[in-house]
């Protein structure tokens, strides 16, 4: 077992300065104590970065190079492979250096880094985050860690720089077994709050009330009081939000999960088929409650 010491840690890296990776990565310049060397392919968030403190480095390869534990905040696993290959992560990566995946990925991909760095004697964990761009700004994220307990022990401290509830799941995946579940979870829950919406509408209940109502017996949940309250019921399904494409992508991961046991989830294809059709009529940029705009009609 290796012994990991984030505590001699100098400098971390932060690869991912988008709508939740800007105020993680904010959260680290003021409370980690570290250095913290950043890179995006947007100048915007670097300016403001570098304001606050971190610094801008030159490419993914700089990055690397410089940072003894590197944060990745991507949008999909086909933007982590990105900066994995080529002149990034696997061919720069030094013996001892820590990789944090904090997106959403595929489980399979996952643990076929975490394999491929080991063989460097490097480390990857994955720690995928949950909630809100609010509570990104906050530091009150949930992180789903997967990482032996070594590590995790190591890289706990960090996450607290912008998390209240960090979980370690389990071994290397674990993380993101757990989030995509969670996420799936929260589809199929906001597609029957639209659902129910509509129908309410129709027979003269105000949404608003019925959601209210809703939220005081046993439908009452996280996804009522904030996809229902604030996106459905205002109609409120702004861009640079959490996307109808990614959600069907996050699903995506849970639908190649259950493939893969045999297990035939069939709320999660419907769901699938929902988001699509949604992306297909115009709403592929969208928050993803934009599916209730869908339903009449559908």
């Amino acid at each position: 077992m290796t012994d990991y010491k984030t505590a001699d840690t100098k400098t971390l890296g932060f690869i991912g300065l988008g709508v939740m990776g800007e105020p993680i990565c904010r959260n680290l310049v003021k409370k980690s104590g570290k250095r913290i060397v950043v890179f995006d392919l947007a100048a915007e968030p670097l300016q403001r970065l570098r304001a606050d403190g971190a610094d801008v480095a030159a490419s993914v390869a700089d990055v690397i190079k410089q940072s003894d534990v590197l944060f990745l905040c991507l949008p999909s696993a086909k933007h982590v492979r990105a900066v994995f290959e080529g002149d990034g992560i696997l061919k720069n990566v030094r013996s001892g250096q820590v990789v944090v995946d904090l997106g959403t990925s595929s489980v399979s991909q996952t643990r076929d880094f975490a394999a491929q760095l080991k063989a460097k004697s490097a480390a990857w964990a994955d720690a995928p985050i949950a909630r809100t761009r609010q509570a990104a700004q906050d530091g009150t994220l949930s992180v789903m860690v997967g990482a032996e307990p070594a590590l995790y022990a190591a890289i706990e401290p960090l996450i607290r720089c912008f998390a209240t509830d960090v979980t370690n799941c389990g071994d290397v995946g674990a993380g993101q077994v757990t989030k995509i579940l969670n996420n799936m979870v929260l589809f199929e829950t906001v597609n029957a709050l639209a659902e129910a919406v509509a129908v309410a509408k129709h027979n003269g209940v105000d949404p608003k009330l019925l959601l209210e109502t809703l939220s005081k017996g046993s439908a009452d949940s996280f996804a009522l009081r904030n996809h229902g309250m604030k996106a459905i019921v205002p109609g409120v399904f702004p861009e640079r939000a959490f996307s109808t494409e990614y959600a069907l992508k996050d699903l995506s991961y849970a639908l190649e999960l259950a493939a893969d046991a045999g297990i035939k989830i069939r709320g999660a294809e419907l769901i699938g088929t929902v988001l699509q059709e949604a992306i297909d009529k115009g709403s592929k940029d969208n928050y993803f409650p934009v599916i209730a705009e869908h339903i009449e009609g559908a």
